[in-house]
């Protein structure tokens, strides 16, 4: 007789969905040791038949057979333990972190050089900022990167802006 009033029995198996998030993960991963340059990839202690199948999505170039080679080191990597993966995992982590922080301070200094471009205003903030600045080569740049603006001409002045303005957000950093 079915008692429908029962509570279902617990499973110590995880639901379906969660299976495939785990593996949508693994295959994520998978992707990212893929694009690893040979040097990134010997630091990172992965089995033996995870490499080589690593080597081999390497050498495919068609889009569906290197799809279909991710694949298939995708459920190599799901036959390992996670322990196995964990040192990888940590050390992309720690990569990400580091490129996301790299490219939000160029930004920074993009936002900077924009400013200083548009506004007079900005660069007394930035001698605020940095009171021991060149400030006459920093105002012949901002002249000039002007200047090449309204003549259409390459942004030389610009770009030398951009590194003396790098230049001095990497001096803050270590003071």
């Amino acid at each position: 007789m079915d008692n429908r009033d029962d509570p279902p029995a617990p499973d110590d198996k995880p639901s379906r969905s969660q299976q495939r998030r785990e593996a949508l993960a693994v295959l994520e991963l998978a992707e990212r040791l893929v694009a690893l340059t040979p040097q990134q990839l010997s630091k990172l202690d992965l089995p033996e038949d995870v490499v080589a199948e690593i080597a081999q999505a390497r050498r495919i170039t068609s889009h569906i057979a290197r799809k279909r080679q991710l694949g298939f080191l995708a459920k190599r990597m799901r036959r390992h333990e996670a322990s196995a993966f964990a040192h990888a995992r940590a050390a992309l982590g720690e990569d990400r972190e580091r490129k996301l922080k790299e490219t939000a301070a160029l930004h920074r200094l993009e936002a900077w050089r924009t400013r200083l471009l548009a506004d007079d205003e900005a660069f007394g903030e930035l001698i605020a900022r940095h009171p021991a600045i060149d400030r006459q080569q920093m105002r012949t740049l901002i002249r000039q990167a002007r200047q090449e603006q309204a003549e259409g001409k390459p942004p030389r002045a610009a770009r030398e802006l951009f590194r003396m303005l790098k230049t001095l957000d990497e001096a803050e950093a270590t003071d």
